[in-house]
């Protein structure tokens, strides 16, 4: 039997600083609105991704990369990174201001268990990424951009994320791990990695999204738009992204980027909550609304919507000019049923 148990009383490393990928997120980007929330979260991370001028620390008589960030450094065992310990500091400030521990969802065969993010080190040879989530709690973490935006997507929708490994561990119970995946658990990762959620008040944007309209959803209604940035209680439709490869690749923005969809209707209240009540309420929308779609006997990728990212208004100043949305390569005809 594998021992999961962590010791955090090793040695530190030597490093606590960040590479110069890290520095380049732009958090305050529209599409990075909901997680720059997590207040802690992104400064932090802004703060360990300075780039050093060594002459500059020699001169003040400090060593480069070292003493940056000793609270970071000192608490960093072998079993965890540097970003496994700013995001579990991050969920240690948001559990104590707004919510509980988040779990995992038990399956028949197994209990809930409290989520940390530690080292993908301490993950075990051969076994799988979301049985070690779903039997230890533990969320294997490395230091770069993809595990750094999937484990802020833990963080703002720590339901959804549990939700989803428990139907990736219900098919591996009845499937095993095999060369295919199978529909239900391609259906999560597309979502996992890629997805994004439509939340509209008004019923008839997200039926045009459904239906490849890209006019009634994005054009025509564009001042029914929620502004990231300047968020309004009369809003009728806002974008939320939830695949963290997608926000991975939004640090290089490109027209082509498209997100697999899901739309939540809601009352016009919605809009009028704060950022973090409305992360909240979405959570548990989109957890029951996931579920839902999975148990679906006929469940595939396709019964996820294709938005083109920056094509939703206000993400992405070109997109004010209606010819924005004129390229066929990127915002296709289709047809498709009501998901």
């Amino acid at each position: 039997m594998v021992d999961h148990t962590l010791s955090l009383q090793s040695p530190a490393p030597t490093h606590a600083l960040l590479d110069a990928s890290f520095a380049t997120i732009d958090w305050q980007a529209p599409w990075l609105r909901h997680l720059y929330q997590l207040n802690y979260l992104s400064k932090k991370v802004e703060m360990l991704s300075k780039q050093v001028d060594n002459s500059e620390v020699m001169a003040s008589g400090f060593k480069a990369r070292n003493t940056q960030d000793s609270d970071i450094k000192n608490s960093i065992s072998y079993s965890t990174t540097v970003i496994a310990e700013v995001l579990n500091t991050a969920m240690a400030q948001k559990n104590t201001e707004h919510e509980n521990q988040p779990q995992t969802k038990p399956t028949q065969d197994n209990k809930a268990h409290a989520l940390q993010f530690v080292s993908q080190d301490v993950l075990p040879e051969g076994e799988a990424y979301e049985s070690f989530i779903a039997t230890t709690g533990n969320i294997p973490t490395r230091d770069n951009l993809h595990d750094l935006f999937n484990g802020s997507i833990w963080l703002a929708f720590p339901k959804t994320k549990a939700l989803l490994n428990y139907h990736h561990m219900c098919e591996i119970a009845e499937q095993g791990i095999g060369d295919s995946r199978g529909r239900i658990r391609d259906t999560i990762t597309v979502f996992d990695e890629n997805g994004a959620i439509l939340v509209t008040a008004d019923t008839s944007i997200g039926e045009a999204l459904i239906n490849f309209n890209w006019q009634a959803s994005l054009v025509a209604p564009r001042d029914k738009w929620d502004k990231p940035l300047a968020p309004s209680a009369d809003a009728k439709a806002a974008v939320y992204i939830f695949g963290h490869a997608l926000l991975e690749q939004l640090i290089q923005p490109r027209k082509s980027l498209c997100a697999h969809s899901v739309v939540i209707n809601v009352s016009p209240d919605f809009f009028g909550l704060a950022l973090p009540e409305r992360m909240s309420y979405l959570d548990s929308r989109l957890a029951e609304q996931m579920h839902t779609l999975l148990s679906q006997e006929d469940i595939t990728p396709r019964k996820l919507a294709p938005l083109p990212i920056l094509g939703v208004p206000h993400f992405w100043a070109d997109n004010a000019d209606a010819r924005f949305y004129d390229d066929s390569h990127v915002f296709r005809n289709g047809r498709r049923q009501k998901v």
